[in-house]
């Protein structure tokens, strides 16, 4: 658990955060066992703007005009608190190729677009991983007290380890059945960029994502999930358990899949991209 709560008057600036992030990186040195930030930071009485929401819900699918947040919009929300703590010199991980594995979601009732909220967001620990350090960032959004969204998301910075690393041993899934090809725009990780805030180079443009080994800007992970909950749809009440386990090259032409409560984005190869579950909650 955080130790003490960090109350903000506002939401941080990305690409100060983003700079500092960059500027000590170099300077990091990963491990599971290194001391990481215990502060809570807490930005209460967030409002919504309705003119970037509209241009996140028409880059990644969902409707427009309606007065629900989409159940991945709290990210986008939280992200710069996120940003914070991990930009920081008391962040042992590098910010520079930090990598998003993985994330769950679970939204206990619906979210008016015009409510007001409180965001909270803390580093809840790191761990071992076959290829590196992960860490795990907490984010809760309460409306009147009680909190209505949380997420939990891992973060992993690749480093020389001494656990094997070949695949992990995980449940080998049927591939679903195709719903949709999707063809995708070279600018998508711009514009996503535009209405998020997340202004990662490796996402922007060929010659910069090349600086970090891409051939082409490769789309956001959290857009790739976005992307596939507005096709599939989620209840009020529910909670969302997904993986990213490879980069979409943009431009390119991918395939969603789904059955029942599973979804996934994958190439035309089988290569799957994101993989993710919905249950009620």
């Amino acid at each position: 658990m955080a130790d003490a709560a960090l109350v903000l008057t506002g939401s941080p600036s990305l690409a100060p955060l983003l700079a500092r992030g960059a500027l000590l990186s170099p300077f990091k040195r990963p491990a599971p066992d290194a001391e990481f930030p215990r502060t809570r930071l807490v930005l209460p009485g967030l409002r919504v703007d309705l003119a970037r929401l509209a241009a996140y819900e028409r880059v990644c699918g969902f409707p427009t005009g309606e007065d629900a947040l989409p159940l991945t919009y709290p990210h986008v929300l939280g992200f710069p608190l996120a940003m914070r703590l991990m930009s920081g010199r008391d962040f042992p991980l590098p910010l520079l190729g930090l990598v998003h594995t993985s994330i769950t979601v679970t939204r206990h009732r619906g979210m008016p677009a015009t409510g007001a909220y409180e965001l909270a967001v803390r580093v809840e620990g790191l761990a071992p991983h076959r290829r590196g350090t992960e860490a795990t960032v907490v984010t809760e959004v309460r409306e009147g007290g009680d909190v209505v969204w949380e997420s939990s998301s891992t973060y992993l910075a690749r480093h020389r380890t001494q656990r094997p690393a070949g695949a992990p041993g995980e449940d080998v899934r049927k591939p679903l059945p195709a719903v949709a090809e999707w063809r995708l725009a070279e600018d998508v990780g711009r514009r996503y960029a535009a209405a998020s805030g997340d202004r990662n180079p490796i996402h922007l443009h060929p010659l910069t994502a090349r600086l970090f080994g891409f051939p082409r800007a490769i789309a956001h992970g959290m857009w790739t999930l976005a992307r596939c909950l507005a096709a599939h749809g989620t209840p009020d009440s529910c909670r969302v358990v997904a993986a990213f386990k490879a980069p979409v090259l943009l431009p390119g032409t991918v395939t969603y899949a789904a059955e029942n409560g599973r979804f996934e984005l994958r190439d035309g190869h089988e290569r799957v991209h994101v993989a993710g579950d919905v249950y009620p909650a």
